[in-house]
């Protein structure tokens, strides 16, 4: 896989972090996830792909292991907030002047300047902050975070494996490490480029939920069916507009221009009328092969039996029979190979990674003695 001998260590966190390490598991980097100890559950549903070791950050000689498993690697990912790493001993210049090759990848909400860069957060926070969340929303209600999404992971996790990446790539050149300072304000607004750099033509110059893209349009938005699902429609162009248009039966000449905009209310009453006069199955069957830009809007559990999803596997089942999205995008030589064994219990690799980094078995047994480290799955098996 492309990321094949790449050894990474995971600090445990919430859900932007396991998620850049599960997409780099995913392309073949070694990912070690560090869990504290005394803990008995993961909380990291984004472990695809991982090993875990569990160690106890609150004793020297805990910090000590895993300085050591640091500097042995390629990529420390870190999700905490600005200092704690600093605190142990273990920040970028402690552990970049033993290994000068190290990336060092550092994703926090606010980043690592700035007066917010101490403060507590979640995506809805980052989104605000990023101005993106104020043009998210229907006309005349509040603004509204779309699940969390866009500061987590488009933003967060994703961007931050980017600057990995690209890092590892640079470091080819160059032989040298680097810091990555992924703020997840910063990641969502650069992911909302496009919202800011379209301004210049006019897009986003009516209030929230009054333009073409954020529901203002009635060929740019959802519509229930007669059986209480949805259809999705996207019909921007002229070209796909017309088919629109073909489909649900309506004449061109009757209705109002598609682009008068103190008509898209009216069209969007038709349109929704026309749409709840048939089921989402029927709708499907009338558009599927078309170019009106008309989907069903799917369901968790409907995803992965739909043709075009069935036909590319685009969805993929672990050994337990959860089911989730194949990692994208798709590489046409060395693609990814997810990982589909059962997410690692807390601690379930410690062994073996600590003998693969080079500590002897009768310290690993000393230090497990002491509580320094954990390993319970591995317990039951020796």
């Amino acid at each position: 896989m492309a990321l094949a001998g790449v050894r990474v260590i995971e600090l445990a966190g919430l859900a932007p972090a396991p998620f850049c390490g599960m997409v780099l598991a995913d392309f073949g980097a070694k990912v070690i996830r560090v869990d504290r100890t005394k803990v008995s559950m993961a909380l990291d549903t984004q472990a695809r792909g991982k090993k875990s070791v569990a160690i106890n950050l609150k004793t020297p000689e805990g910090v000590a292991v895993l300085k050591k498993l640091c500097v042995q690697s390629d990529v420390v990912l870190e999700p905490y907030r600005k200092g704690v790493m600093e605190k142990l001993g273990l920040g970028p210049r402690e552990l970049l002047r033993e290994n000068p090759c190290l990336i060092y990848a550092r994703l926090t909400g606010y980043g690592q300047s700035g007066s917010y860069a101490t403060a507590a957060g979640h995506d809805i926070n980052y989104l605000a902050i990023s101005g993106l969340l104020s043009r998210l929303g229907r006309s005349e209600e509040k603004p509204y975070a779309p699940l969390n999404l866009v500061a987590d992971f488009a933003g967060g996790g994703l961007t931050c494996a980017l600057g990995i990446v690209l890092a590892l790539l640079e470091r080819t050149k160059s032989g040298k490490g680097q810091v990555i300072d992924a703020s997840m304000v910063e990641g969502a607004a650069y992911v909302g480029s496009f919202v800011w750099k379209s301004r210049s033509i006019g897009m986003w110059d009516r209030p929230r939920g009054q333009n073409m893209l954020d529901s203002g349009a009635p060929f740019y938005d959802t519509y229930q069916t007669s059986d209480g699902k949805h259809m999705a429609v996207g019909a921007i162009e002229p070209q796909f507009y017309r088919q629109l248009l073909k489909g649900l039966e309506l004449d061109a000449a009757e209705l109002p221009d598609q682009m008068s905009f103190s008509d898209w209310p009216e069209l969007t009453k038709i349109f929704a009328d026309r749409f709840a006069s048939k089921s989402q199955a029927e709708w499907s069957q009338i558009f599927d092969g078309t170019d009106a830009c008309v989907t069903p809007v799917l369901t968790f559990e409907e995803v992965s039996s739909h043709p075009h999803n069935r036909e590319r596997a685009s969805f993929i089942e672990d050994a337990g029979g959860q089911e989730s999205p194949r990692p994208a995008p798709v590489l046409s030589r060395t693609p990814a190979e997810p990982g589909l064994a059962l997410d690692p219990a807390i601690g379930e690799h410690t062994l073996e990674v600590l003998q693969e980094y080079g500590f002897k078995r009768a310290d690993i047994d000393q230090m497990l003695a002491a509580g320094v480290i954990e390993g319970h799955a591995m317990k039951a098996k020796l």
